[in-house]
């Protein structure tokens, strides 16, 4: 298989061109993540049928024609455990990829292993060796070596094959469309991400007043503004948990404000006064105007909810051995506590769990729920059996 490096404008363009004319490609990304606001991307790999080629972005500087293609529903997008890729298709298309393949994905329906590394899957499915030679580069550093592209086209040289193995294993077991339907729930999953408040996702946000929150909130608005107009990641301007206890205790100078010891550091003090004046302008905000606590899935379990979610876990791990389907793709421990609230005690503010929607609810909600009305009993299995519990 022939393998090009390209950094020129108008080879782009040929190369997308014929990704369009084929409508299959595998695809891949190097980029590095920790001294910039947005992630960087160092290098971006296609592998089709006929050739594998890496593009440049340092010296192709305009890749719109890509990110279009991957959002257009028209070529299929084979990756592997591709997050990465949907958030910068996200952040250059303002779109989402219509057709995306994860073989990552993929395999967790075909054994009781997720998320398994693209070298491991290609070993399992294809009995082949991969390079891990080269984990440690520097993408954004040029030259690149031909050691370092040949390892980073090597991240798509197998990925058709892989997905060629898994789809028709996946269709004679009549499980591609769970597959599918899996891959396009973590596409819409990643864009909801998008969608949410930073200062929503920061741990011990459900412990604040609505005071606290405007605070937090201003705060983290700061923060973003400044990681922006510096380039540097968020965490680089103000760790998560000092934005926290900052809102908590609304300091009203910097004196008060230097009294929690970490931000002391001189990275830290400099920036003192902004973060003072910050909060001081979010403490005479009117108490109609306060941001409502956001909703959590993450409410502290009660001992009835937590002994009724492990006894659900176990039969959920007994039926993903039967089904020969990976555990931690199904569901979390939060997946089971939602289940419980909304069956067994009546909590449903946050809509139908996850457990009970499409191929979950088709292969594990009916049992589940049934266990919790006391419907179905379970014991030991006889030896041999192929899972360890009988359900009766």
């Amino acid at each position: 298989m022939a393998s090009t490096l390209i950094s020129s404008p108008d080879a782009f363009r040929d190369l997308c061109r014929q990704i369009r004319r084929l409508g299959l490609v595998a695809f891949d990304t190097e980029f590095v993540s920790d001294r910039t606001y947005r992630p960087t991307l160092g290098l971006l790999q296609f592998g089709t049928r006929e050739q594998t080629a890496a593009v440049d972005p340092l010296a192709v500087r305009d890749l719109t024609e890509w990110w279009k293609i991957m959002a257009d529903g028209q070529t299929t997008v084979i990756v592997h455990g591709g997050q990465a890729e949907i958030r910068f298709c996200l952040q250059e298309q303002e779109d989402v990829p219509r057709k995306l393949f994860d073989v990552q994905i993929a395999e967790g329906f075909r054994s009781r292993s997720y998320p398994l590394s693209y070298s491991s899957i290609v070993r399992r499915v294809l009995n082949h060796s991969v390079d891990g030679s080269q984990t440690r580069t520097d993408w954004l550093r040029r030259p690149l070596s031909p050691e370092q592209i040949e390892y980073a086209l090597e991240d798509v040289q197998h990925l058709i094959d892989v997905c060629d193995a898994q789809s028709d294993w996946l269709t004679r077991e009549n499980r591609m469309i769970w597959a599918e339907s899996e891959c396009d729930r973590m596409v819409s999953d990643i864009e909801a991400d998008t969608h949410t408040a930073s200062w929503e996702r920061l741990s011990g946000v459900q412990k604040l007043n609505r005071r606290e929150l405007a605070v937090l909130q201003r705060l983290a608005d700061w923060r973003e503004h400044e990681a922006a107009q510096q380039n540097r990641p968020v965490r680089r301007i103000l760790r998560d948990d000092l934005l926290v206890d900052l809102a908590k205790r609304r300091p009203r100078s910097i004196q008060q404000a230097l009294a929690t010891r970490d931000l002391n550091r001189r990275e830290y003090r400099r920036h003192m006064e902004a973060i003072v004046s910050v909060i001081q302008d979010a403490l005479p905000i009117p108490e109609s105007q306060l941001p409502q606590r956001p909703r959590s899935r993450r409410e502290e379990a009660s001992s009835e909810e937590q002994v009724i979610a492990k006894l659900l876990a176990l039969c959920l791990s007994n039926r993903c051995a039967e089904l020969d389907i990976a555990y931690t793709l199904v569901a979390t421990n939060r997946d089971l506590l939602e289940l419980v609230r909304f069956h067994r005690l009546g909590q449903r503010q946050h809509g139908l769990p996850r457990l009970l929607q499409g191929w979950r609810d088709e292969l594990f909600g009916d049992l589940l729920c049934r266990v919790m009305d006391g419907k179905v009993a379970f014991r030991v299995a006889p030896r041999g059996a192929p899972a360890p519990l009988m359900f009766e």
